[in-house]
This record gives C-alpha cells, sequence and structure tokens, in this order.
C-alpha cells in the first residue's frame, strides 16, 4: 500500500475515496480500454498515487500527451515528483472542469481518452451533469474516443445518455470490487480489448447501445 496515499485518505476520504489503490487486475482492464499503439491525448481525472497513470505511460506511444487532474496538492506534488523526467506528461493541482481551457492552452482540439476513478456519486448533481457534458464535448469525433471509469457503483450509467454507446464490466479482483465502464462518443466506436459486461449477471449492457 502506498504510504501518501493511505495519508491522503485518512486527512480527505471523500476526495480520495479509497482506502487502498487499485489492484493490478482492475489497473490493467482499464488500461486495455485504450488503444495506446498510436499518438493519442489522454487525460485523467483524480490519479492519486498514479498507479493507474503509471501503467497508461508505460504502454503509451512516444508521441502521446497525458494531462492529470489532480485537486489533492499533495497528491499532485508526488505525480509531478514521478514523471517529471516524462515530457509527455502534464500534471495539474486543479479541477477536472477547467480541461477544455487546459487542452486549448496545449494547442488540442480534443482528447482521444479520458480515464476517471473520482467518486462521480459524492458530486453535487448540477457539477456532475456539468462535468459529463464537457467531458463528451472535449472526446475527439472518432471511432474508438471513450470517457473510462472505474467506479463501486455504476450509477454513471444513467446519467450518461448522451454518449452513443456503453460497455460495462465487473472486476471482482479488487478491494472494492469495481465497475469498468467505457462511454463512447460515437455510435461506430468498436471495443478495444476482452468482451464486456455489466459483470454480474455477464450480459452485455446493450440496451445502452444506439446504433
Amino acid at each position: 500500500m502506498s504510504a501518501i496515499f493511505l495519508k491522503r485518505f485518512l486527512q480527505r476520504p471523500f476526495q480520495v475515496a479509497s482506502i487502498i489503490p487499485s489492484s493490478r487486475t482492475l489497473i490493467r482492464r482499464v488500461a486495455d480500454k485504450m488503444d495506446l499503439t498510436k499518438p493519442r491525448v489522454i487525460v485523467e481525472y483524480g490519479p492519486g498515487e498514479g498507479c493507474h497513470t503509471r501503467e497508461i505511460v508505460r504502454r503509451m506511444h512516444p508521441d502521446s500527451q497525458m494531462i492529470l487532474f489532480e485537486l489533492d496538492p499533495e497528491l499532485a506534488e508526488h505525480l509531478g515528483e514521478q514523471f517529471r523526467d516524462d515530457p509527455r506528461v502534464t500534471v495539474l493541482n486543479a479541477d477536472c472542469a477547467t480541461l477544455a481551457t487546459v487542452l486549448a492552452e496545449h494547442g488540442h482540439a480534443h482528447c482521444d481518452y479520458i480515464v476517471s476513478g473520482i467518486p462521480f456519486s459524492i458530486l453535487e448533481p448540477a457539477k456532475k451533469r456539468a462535468l459529463l457534458r464537457s467531458t463528451f464535448d472535449v472526446l475527439a469525433p472518432h471511432a474508438g474516443a471513450a470517457f473510462i471509469i472505474y467506479q463501486v457503483t455504476n450509477e454513471l450509467v444513467a446519467h450518461c445518455r448522451h454518449f452513443s454507446r456503453i460497455e460495462s464490466q465487473y472486476c471482482l479482483q479488487n478491494l472494492p470490487p469495481m465497475f469498468v465502464t467505457k462511454f463512447y462518443k460515437t455510435a461506430n466506436g468498436s471495443a478495444h480489448g476482452p468482451a464486456t459486461s455489466n459483470g454480474k449477471n455477464g450480459q452485455p449492457v446493450n440496451g445502452h447501445s444506439r446504433h
């Protein structure tokens, strides 16, 4: 267990949201949702101590860019130290609601993937709706561009009807178990990685597709 992760959880439990970092299985499942063989612009909301970030960066194309939004100043500093020698990674101690502005400042009209582990369930409804709308708006309008989350509940599916297609699977190999859900920007987005389902009963989430 990361000492800084535990420390910040104890100090800010609602912001950090989990007492331990993600398992290796969950980390791999999240990273498998992305095609990182080509140059991509990737954003991560709430990377914490960086367990998912490290795997994504390890797989990233040399010409990719990754922007991290971490509200906790101590964790942001920790991330900055981790990735200070990798020019592909930008660490911001900032609210991810500023994403559109940040992308423009970095010369990007859109991003290809947004990964998030932040606890959407505790956000105020208005802030949740605004963040989900801005997330959708900044994703690139191409097949495969997606918002990828890992959450204890799958309640966010009900708030993401504006995404064209949704796939979800349940990862039991994590404490606590998590849903890994991929929201596609366009209807012709194709799955990348293993076949997905809603996990607990093994049924695909086809009811949320809009083809």
